[in-house]
């Protein structure tokens, strides 16, 4: 059983919230004996999405019920008034109000025409970071995921703005469908100094995400609903270049992504290995199995069950090999208790019990987390050559040290070079030279040896700030 930790600062609580959601902007869209249907402040708060059909009573949705708006069934002039008042709709079938977060979605028929609304209400909730604010400090990738409505894009945009403003890191927002930053060219204060980038066409999504990379140096990439194998692509390829990305995906948990072909990548992949037979005789299993393929691109994960209740994996790696052996995984849960504290329920260690292995037990306490990085120091650049880079990434995950990998030689602190391959670039020793930058050598491309390197270029890039005044 884990040993509690005594506390070493107050408890973090997450009570202090300040939400805002413009929603008499888009109740203005809608007919009018809807708006006075509306008008009630009991009928505002929590409002998630007011639905409109075609010849049916217009509905307003919110976390717990369904509420009918009056007797009269939607119209086409009904439907047709809210399209006039709005702006086009993309390729995805949805709009917006400019410098708002309201999504508005289409329903079409088979010709083309709308017969029906979705109106769904976009709030800013500022202050519910605080449940994952230490992963955020780690500059580890974060993937969150939850099944729609569950606050997933509200969290998204809420990290983006404390990574840009508080960690003071340059992020930038893949908004495919203007829900994180809102609708209009001026992007919504929600997401402090972030910027934003917009998508033309759902289609081209993964294209963005390589050119944000590649024209405007971020550190961090924040991106709404990887869904597709090419956007999975391009997040691995991003985050092979040492940049933090913050992502969402549909899924009720972990598991899930894990059985998903087309996202599996996410989390390392899947693939079919053959045991030799005194292997599968220690593990237990059939010669036959399925194995994690890579390293995750996500080393940290968050399961959203609600807004207030979340599951944090801290080592996605470990958790997907427990999953494709059959074994249970035991996440850290968080969750806001009644006076607004936040409470961790760790999982407790014990030996195996008869009948199989079943899920460890949570033991709650109030964890102290660690506390908020307010002027992080700078990471160290590093420029490789001959060394693979994700062996850099995974030395520094591992001992979560403040390196960022670079593609261009003179923005870089240091080059992390192999003794054969360096002798074969003289052009890259001279630019190395003439631009200031130490090159590092190492004997050979093994993790053990990037570590030691790493340590030591770490250990003079702290000196040199010293020295510096940083």
């Amino acid at each position: 059983m884990l040993e509690k930790v005594p506390p070493l600062h107050p408890s973090i609580t997450v009570s202090e919230q300040c939400i805002t959601d413009d929603l008499d902007r888009l109740l203005a869209l809608l007919p009018e004996r809807l708006q006075v249907c509306l008008a009630a402040p009991e009928r505002r708060a929590d409002l998630l999405e007011v639905v409109l059909d075609l010849g049916r009573l217009p509905a307003a949705r919110y976390a717990d019920r369904t509420e009918d708006l009056g007797d009269q069934p939607v119209s086409s002039d009904d439907l047709q008034g809210v399209i006039e008042r709005l702006g086009p709709f993309g390729g995805d079938n949805r709009a917006g109000i400019e410098r708002t977060l309201h999504r508005i979605s289409a329903v079409r028929n088979r010709s083309g025409r709308v017969i029906g609304l979705t109106c769904r209400v976009g709030r800013a909730v500022f202050g519910t970071v605080a449940m994952v604010r230490d992963l955020l400090d780690t500059g580890e990738s974060l993937l969150l995921l939850g099944r729609p409505g569950v606050g997933k894009t509200t969290a998204l945009r809420e990290i983006a703005r404390v990574l840009a403003d508080d960690l003071g890191r340059r992020v930038m927002v893949i908004d495919t469908s203007n829900e994180i930053a809102g609708d209009g060219d001026i992007p919504h204060p929600a997401i402090g100094r972030a910027r934003r980038l917009q998508v033309a066409r759902p289609q081209l999504q993964h294209r963005v995400m390589i050119e944000a990379v590649e024209n405007h140096m971020p550190e961090v990439i924040v991106i709404d609903e990887i869904g597709t194998e090419q956007e999975a692509h391009a997040a691995r390829t991003i985050a092979e270049r040492g940049v933090q990305l913050v992502a969402t995906a549909h899924g009720n948990a972990l598991a899930n992504l894990v059985r998903n072909p087309t996202l599996s990548d996410l989390v390392g992949g899947v693939q079919a290995v053959t045991l030799g037979d005194d292997e599968a005789r220690r593990r237990g299993s059939q010669k036959a199995v399925l194995e994690r393929a890579a390293q995750p691109t996500f080393p940290l994960a968050v399961e959203m069950h609600s807004r207030s209740r979340w599951m944090v994996h801290g080592d996605v790696a470990a958790t997907v090999d427990q999953l494709l052996r059959g074994q249970s995984s035991a996440p850290e849960v968080r969750s806001v208790g009644p006076d607004g504290v936040l409470v961790v329920e760790r999982p407790t260690l014990q030996g195996p019990r008869r009948g199989g292995p079943k899920r460890p037990p949570l033991a709650a306490e109030v964890v102290p987390l660690p506390a908020p990085a307010t002027a992080p120091e700078r990471p160290l650049r590093v420029f490789c050559c001959g060394i693979a880079p994700r062996l850099v990434l995974q030395a520094a995950r591992m001992r979560r040290w403040p390196v960022q990998l670079t593609d261009e030689l003179l923005r870089a602190d240091a080059v992390l070079a192999g003794r054969h391959q360096l002798g074969r670039h003289p052009e890259l020793r001279k630019r190395a030279r003439d631009g200031a930058v130490p090159i590092h050598v190492i004997k050979a491309d093994s993790l053990p040896q990037v570590q030691r390197a790493l340590e030591r270029l770490l250990r003079r890039h702290g000196e040199a700030e010293i020295a510096q005044g940083v």
